[in-house]
């Protein structure tokens, strides 16, 4: 880390907030301090960090399973403020923990982790949030005196946080916060798939947070003008700054919409016309593209080993009022009663194209995950294939960054298929953004790339390849 003298409060340095959207929703912290609604939300926050970091669950399973205690008493606002915080944690990870250990002088036992993620979540407010210091300190101690385990550090932490909220600032401006928050393994990866100055740039645009994309079913230009929205082409909806509810948003309870990142519903897009042709999405929850291709008359059967993942897409799709098949089954070895004209197969992948949304991505997965996930890939893309009617067509997509879970997956069976031709996708089927193909004519987004129609960039990582089946 890189440090010059500590600066005395005349000449300290102010970080802005990392966005308009983390500005409003630290609101929610500057109006309660320390009281009792606050803490709880700060409780939460630090539970769901020690879920990823300490179980190894993910955040979003973590915040699921806090509807089954006390925590699921809290408001939407209060979780959605607690997830926020969480995931400000786990995405500026190194960058806050080498600043907490520039200020905490002896190495804290393993009986006070607690209190490592209490000094972490709220340095996450402090530097990241824009949070008023004294309620985040407030509300810091008063949670180390409500545990026997981290009753008696709660002066260190008061200590602590007062020095990061004086000095915090300046010391945050001067680290590499590629270096501290990108996983060595990660970094190396996409400097060998895209060289040095473009991993770097879509390592940046990871730890930027994600707008809320939409995908309408119909009428998309004049839903984005009834939500303040951008229309980014074809059915995409872009909002930025989005800090309430989604459900609260106009249009979600009649349907009209549902969450998917731009680069998420181009997959969907490369069969042409589907009505009446018989199409499997296979590991298809949560059902975004289910819903795309439902919504333009195919007749999907939509397959996931998820059974409680599953019952989230057919909630979805009810809400939506669109039909599909659901079956419960794992995409290697599922057999259907007839083959299908068209198969969309969004492979199980490392998900490091979702980085924006995820960040327990960063603490999840390692290098070992890669040659144990380009296996599973390549084993169901030849099970997908075969269940394929000749001059049948495949899509194939992963939200992973790593060639290997993408582009060579492609290559490598097209080499050991004779069955299988590549089809080019054009610009003109992915709202015309050219820029967004390789020289295969395959699909690759990245998060630093902008849509065709957008100025502003961010979109999730996607490999998508086409594949017909010869007659």
């Amino acid at each position: 880390m890189k440090r010059s003298g500590r600066p005395d409060r005349k000449g300290q340095s102010k970080r802005r907030p990392q966005n308009t959207s983390q500005t409003q929703r630290a609101d929610i912290c500057d109006a309660r301090g320390a009281d009792a609604r606050g803490i709880g939300s700060r409780r939460l926050a630090i539970n769901l960090i020690e879920a990823v970091l300490g179980r190894r669950r993910s955040l979003d399973e973590a915040l699921a399973a806090t509807a089954q205690n006390s925590d699921g008493a809290l408001d939407p606002r209060d979780r959605a403020f607690a997830r926020l915080v969480a995931a400000t944690v786990l995405r500026r990870h190194g960058q806050l923990a080498t600043l907490v250990d520039a200020f905490v002088t002896q190495p804290l036992p393993e009986e006070a982790r607690r209190v490592r993620h209490i000094l972490l979540m709220a340095a996450a407010q402090l530097v990241f949030l824009a949070a008023p210091p004294h309620a985040v300190i407030d509300t810091a101690v008063t949670l180390c005196k409500g545990h026997k385990r981290t009753y008696r550090y709660r002066g260190l932490v008061n200590a602590v946080l007062r020095r990061i909220a004086e000095h915090g600032a300046a010391i945050i401006e001067q680290q590499d916060e590629v270096a501290l928050n990108i996983p060595a393994w990660m970094r190396a990866q996409w400097t060998s798939d895209y060289g040095e100055p473009l991993a770097r740039e879509i390592a940046l645009a990871s730890l930027r947070e994600a707008d809320l994309d939409l995908t309408a079913k119909t009428d998309a230009t004049v839903w984005a003008e009834r939500l303040g929205g951008r229309w980014l082409g074809a059915g995409a909806i872009r909002l930025s700054d989005h800090s309430g509810r989604i459900d609260a948003l106009a249009g979600f309870a009649e349907g009209a919409w549902w969450v998917q990142d731009f680069a998420a519903s181009l997959p969907a897009r490369l069969f042409g016309d589907v009505s009446g042709r018989r199409i499997a999405d296979l590991c298809a929850a949560p059902g975004g593209k289910t819903a795309q291709l439902a919504a333009r008359g195919g007749l999907v059967t939509a397959v996931d080993s998820s059974a409680s993942r599953l019952e989230r897409l057919s909630a979805n799709l009810a809400r939506l009022g669109l039909d599909s098949t659901v079956v419960a089954d794992d995409a290697r070895s599922w057999t259907p009663d007839a083959p299908f004209d068209a198969i969309l197969l969004d492979a199980p992948c490392s998900a490091t194209g979702t980085i924006r949304r995820h960040p327990d991505i960063l603490h999840l997965k390692s290098a070992d995950d890669i040659a144990a996930l380009t296996t599973l890939q390549a084993d169901m893309l030849d099970h997908a294939c075969d269940l394929l009617v000749p001059g049948g067509v495949l899509v194939y997509c992963t939200c992973a960054l790593q060639k290997a879970e993408g582009e060579e997956q492609m290559a490598r069976i097209l080499a050991r298929r004779e069955d299988l031709i590549a089809m080019q996708v054009t610009a003109e089927e992915i709202a015309g953004n050219a820029h967004l193909l390789n020289t295969n004519g395959e699909i690759r987004t990245l998060p630093c790339h902008a849509p065709a129609t957008d100025a502003a960039p961010g979109m999730d990582g996607f490999f998508v390849g086409r594949l017909r089946k010869s007659a």
